[in-house]
């Protein structure tokens, strides 16, 4: 029996161990690296407060409110203004009616304004679905930290107690697999780049500036339906008008008039959530790119593999060849008599 057969296996070589350590240590602090313990929790609060207004039927909504305001403004400016003037023509409308007046001066912008937001919201329902149905951010970092404490204390066993090795080297292997699979799994590779999309897409959109300008429109539509309230509608009414033959005769701005609560009450929670997760965004923002987070997963799995299958061990047959053979001592000689 050879000397090298009776102490064990051989041992793994040590400098791979030493990288696979490094490896479990660098996935350990790559969530402390990019702040994802603080930054990770910040995109699941925003992912979550988002999700009642990013929904087709949602944002459909919000889009018939602001264009209900359009034409409660636009027929006030042509039909109710004809209507009001009479004979006097349309010219002295704005000096009668100077609160509407002010108002359709300045609901253009605002409508151009907020139906392009709306717009480009919209378009990026379907990749706030993908990234929503990613597993919660919170998760994230640990996705890093668990495999890497792993790795390390493996690759340290390794080192310590070589005769492990065999055991070590296959649950390292189904570390990597785990690792490069993950991405397969929660579909990261199609989900990912639509949240880098989605991200990208907000940058103008999810600030405290474009908040604060959105929220200003508020004033402005509320100061145009108290004109209808209590200056055309009163002015229609002594004209000789009832209140069905103004519904009847001006449905858009009677529309407007009813439904001015609803609307308020519609699109007022959408602007407090962007209100309130402009940080959350930025949190978000401030992360790697999530096109990247799949290759965060499959590039350490290919390398844990990889440094795994090469660790050995695996004699040479030279090795074997130099092998010391242990022999038996001669036996002695009987001693012949004469």
């Amino acid at each position: 029996m050879s000397v090298a057969a009776s102490a064990g296996r051989p041992a793994p070589k040590r400098w791979a161990l030493v990288v696979l350590a490094l490896l479990g240590v660098g996935l350990i602090a790559a969530p402390a690296i990019f702040q994802m313990f603080d930054r990770a929790p910040k995109g699941a609060t925003m992912i979550r407060e988002f999700k009642p207004y990013m929904t087709n039927a949602r944002l459909a909504s919000f889009t018939r409110d602001i264009q209900q305001i359009q034409d409660g403004v636009q027929q006030g400016n042509t039909s109710v203004a004809r209507h009001l003037s009479g004979s006097a023509g349309t010219a002295r409308f704005p000096a009668a009616h100077p609160e509407f007046a002010s108002f359709a001066s300045a609901w253009p912008p605002t409508h151009a304004d907020m139906s392009d937001l709306l717009n480009r919201i919209h378009a990026q329902v379907p990749n706030y679905l993908a990234v929503a149905a990613l597993p919660k951010f919170t998760l994230f970092p640990w996705f890093f930290v668990i495999p890497g404490a792993l790795v390390l204390l493996l690759s340290g066993a390794a080192l310590l107690r070589p005769a492990w090795w065999r055991t070590i080297r296959w649950a390292l292997v189904a570390i990597g697999v785990g690792l490069v699979l993950a991405p397969v799994a929660f579909q990261m590779f199609d989900r990912a780049p639509k949240g880098a999309k989605m991200v990208s897409a907000f940058t103008t959109i999810e600030t405290r500036r474009k908040v604060e300008t959105i929220q200003g429109y508020f004033g402005t539509i509320a100061a145009g339906q108290g004109s209808v309230r209590l200056d055309l509608v009163p002015a229609l009414r002594r004209t000789g008008l009832s209140d069905r033959q103004i519904a009847e005769r001006f449905p858009a701005v009677q529309t407007l008039d009813r439904r001015w609560i609803a609307i308020l009450q519609n699109l007022t929670p959408m602007i407090g959530a962007m209100s309130d997760n402009v940080g959350n965004y930025q949190a978000v923002a401030a992360l790697p790119s999530f096109t990247l987070f799949p290759w965060f997963f499959v590039l350490p799995g290919l390398i844990a593999i990889a440094l795994a299958i090469v660790a050995g061990p695996r004699r040479s047959r030279r090795e074997e060849r130099a092998e010391p053979v242990v022999q038996s001592p001669p036996r002695p000689r009987p001693e012949s008599t004469s």
